[in-house]
């Protein structure tokens, strides 16, 4: 079977989406990697597929690091490529990519990681909501959904009127682990610095409370972060795996303030034996257990963070459960429920 993978753009370092890709090159090692636009410096993940196929928007001045600028003519660059020769296309997509026309003897499956609420549904200028109408048509091509959690298999259904099948990412286990050391008395965010991961919300509950609190990633509202953080806290910036690892492992918890549409962050703190402190909604809902491996603040306000943190007793949560929890999302799980939820959507060939 000839399978191809689509992706919207690749041009940033290695995200949850980002080894969602990994994942099923590993399923499908041959499957080349068609994109709007690719930064090989930036992405350097991508060098292991293959081959890394890209639309005419590559060629344009600052595409590459700007491509949602260019979002109708990505669309147009995805209707134009041709996969005549493919048995399976797998379109990994929160934006244009769903965009592929297949011949009907090619199945187009989509892995939704959520349609773009974000970028073009919740605004309310006309240029966004011509943009929604015509990605509610986009959204009729693929032959299948499957897609990463309930919370955006309910917008699937509400945005396309379409179903969706779940089949949850997954972490490297043997990666993220706990160990037995001492804990340190921090609390941890591990986040890209942008506007809707919420992160200020985070400072500003710490800088209020005094307590000590690490921050790990970079993003274009870093400077702007810095400057309103007390010295309690602590800016990593970008780390290592290994790094990454061991500061999961002797943190009290980490803090998640955000509503992410699934979110690896939480799976991979419970894999660590570590409690994640959570604001209450979207996909943390599924992967934590209130008061077993984290608990839940509501509303998304630092005075509700700061009343959860004050109450927080890390070591009524014991390592085992947060780990026991975390194996339920697997890398070879996903592998494994993926290739199957294939099967069954994919002719069988002659």
């Amino acid at each position: 079977m000839k399978v191809a993978i689509v992706y919207d753009w690749i041009n940033r370092r290695q995200g949850g989406a980002e080894r969602v890709l990994a994942n099923l090159h590993q399923i499908w090692p041959q499957a080349p990697l068609y994109t709007s636009v690719y930064d090989p410096q930036k992405a350097r993940w991508a060098r292991k597929f293959p081959k890394v196929v890209t639309s005419f928007v590559n060629d344009m001045p600052l595409a590459r690091k700007r491509a949602f600028w260019f979002y109708p003519l990505i669309v147009l660059g995805f209707e134009q490529f041709d996969f005549d020769k493919f048995d399976l296309v797998i379109s990994v997509t929160s934006g244009p990519a769903k965009a592929v026309i297949t011949k009907p003897e090619t199945t187009h499956i989509c892995y939704c990681l959520t349609p773009p609420t974000r970028h073009i549904y919740n605004r309310r200028l006309w240029p966004f909501q011509l943009a929604a109408k015509q990605d509610y048509i986009l959204g009729q091509r693929p032959d299948y959904y499957l897609t990463t959690c309930k919370n955006v298999s309910d917008r699937i259904e509400y945005y396309y009127q379409r179903n969706s099948k779940i089949v949850y990412p997954g972490i490297d286990l043997k990666k993220f682990k706990p160990k037995s050391r001492h804990c340190e008395d921090y609390y941890l965010v591990v986040s890209r610095l942008v506007k809707h991961k919420k992160v200020d919300l985070v400072i500003k509950a710490f800088n209020q409370n005094r307590l000590p609190l690490k921050i790990i990633g970079t993003g274009r509202n870093e400077n702007k972060l810095k400057l309103i953080a007390k010295k309690n806290i602590d800016f990593i910036g970008e780390v290592s795996d290994n790094e990454l690892v061991e500061h999961y492992q002797q943190c009290q918890a980490v803090i998640f303030p955000q509503e992410e549409d699934f979110g690896l962050v939480p799976i991979e703190t419970q894999a660590c034996g570590k409690p994640v402190i959570a604001f209450k909604g979207g996909g943390a809902l599924e992967t934590i257990i209130e008061n077993k491996t984290g608990k839940f603040f509501y509303p998304q306000k630092p005075s509700a963070l700061n009343d959860v943190i004050h109450k927080f007793e890390p070591k009524i949560y014991s390592s085992k459960t947060c780990r026991q929890n975390a194996e339920s999302f697997s890398e070879d799980s996903f592998k494994i429920k993926f290739r199957k939820k294939v099967q069954g959507c994919v002719p069988a060939q002659p």
